[in-house]
């Protein structure tokens, strides 16, 4: 029995998360969750699941569970904000932590979890952005299993099994292209935040999606990728595959290439996460190779989509800078959102913060935290009007 702890467990991965440990309920126990503002998915977890801890992080909706439970007589400990976070991620009756939470925050608690032993089961890619050094660093000296759950990253790791690391010749990153696969830079003038947040194969949370629309999200893959599997960037290849049937692909010395092909269904990545180094009964449909038709391949358009061509500089820099990265990117599209920049804009800001801001090559959790303030205050101080 393996005991778990989900870090945005009402998001797109975490509820797939649970879809897994509902359907092994005698491999898995789900001991703590946190959440932000779902209240009904909260209650529904509470009552199917009944985990002994919970952590909101925002307030409003804090209130209600507490007062829900209170109702209903409900047995678990409550905790709010980034407080309760850490706490899910180190209790000692958990032995691995799903860090499903979007965007930077999931860093501290990820680190966290480490330093009191919790095997990571990572969905949460911004964590190795900005302080891929610190996790691994910490990852090592704890020895802890970092286990990818992004579905390419999870190809990767299930390709080079058995292998040795110096037979890698390079990795090749697959991606959709999003939605304006095949646009160029005129025709995204004007797109809206509802064309963005349409992918054509994935079904994901908001900020995943533009950051898929924009190729920003293949840009942190590759970052995260240079870090999960200690490969240097120039290994590292991005090839646009839009029927998302290949996940991603090796390729070896001596020319062989494996690839990992599957459904595109988070599930499959996931319960070969949790269930490392066994494999389990399949959750999701099989492949049917007759109905499948043709596969393709692309080279990205980095004048279009600049982001991915930003992230790969970006990573080859080093030191701090995939921190400014991932917070320029993080402000820009949650003005996106709100439609106060157009889209083409989220380069564009994401492109001046990399040229205003110094990088630090040394640096600490605490220089992450200051220059991700900064950073956000002068785009939303610009921008935000």
């Amino acid at each position: 029995m393996k005991y778990i702890s989900i870090l945005g467990a009402t998001g797109s991965i975490g509820s797939q998360t649970l879809d897994v440990i509902r359907e092994q309920k005698d491999e898995f126990s789900l001991i703590g969750i946190s959440a932000n503002t779902n209240f009904d998915k909260i209650v529904d977890i509470i009552n199917e699941f009944m985990p002994k801890y919970i952590c909101i992080t925002d307030k409003i909706t804090y209130n209600k569970v507490k007062e829900y439970c209170k109702i209903k007589n409900k047995k678990l400990e409550i905790f709010y904000g980034m407080e309760g976070l850490n706490i899910i991620s180190t209790l000692k009756e958990i032995d691995t932590v799903v860090t499903s939470i979007v965007g930077m925050i999931g860093l501290i608690p990820t680190l966290n979890a480490i330093k009191a032993g919790k095997n990571i089961a990572l969905a949460n890619k911004e964590t190795l952005v900005v302080g891929g050094n610190l996790i691994k660093e910490a990852a090592l000296k704890h020895n802890i299993n970092i286990l990818p759950v992004d579905s390419e990253h999870s190809a990767i790791f299930q390709c080079i099994q058995g292998n040795k690391k110096d037979y890698i010749n390079k990795i090749l990153l697959t991606a959709s292209g999003g939605p304006f696969r095949g646009k160029k830079t005129e025709e995204l003038v004007n797109v809206s935040c509802e064309e963005a947040l349409k992918h054509p194969k994935w079904n994901m949370g908001k900020k995943i999606s533009i950051d898929s629309s924009t190729l920003m999200n293949k840009g942190l893959e590759v970052i995260e990728a240079h870090w999960l599997f200690d490969i240097d960037y120039k290994d590292i290849e991005v090839v646009i595959h839009p029927q998302s049937i290949i996940h991603s692909m090796v390729e070896y010395i001596d020319g062989s290439v494996i690839a990992q092909l599957g459904s595109t269904d988070m599930r499959l990545p996931i319960q070969y996460a949790l269930n490392y180094p066994k494999r389990t009964t399949r959750l999701v449909e099989p492949l049917n190779f007759y109905n499948i038709g043709n596969l393709t391949f692309e080279k990205p358009d980095l004048n279009t989509f600049k982001c991915l061509k930003l992230a790969f500089e970006a990573g080859i820099t080093g030191g701090i800078m995939p921190a400014i990265l991932n917070s320029a990117n993080e402000a820009s599209v949650n003005l996106f959102l709100k439609n106060k920049i157009k889209f083409l804009q989220i380069g564009d800001i994401v492109e001046d913060c990399l040229n205003k801001f110094p990088n630090i090559n040394n640096f600490t959790v605490e220089d992450i935290l200051i220059m991700d303030k900064n950073i956000k205050e002068y785009i939303y101080k610009m921008y935000n009007t």
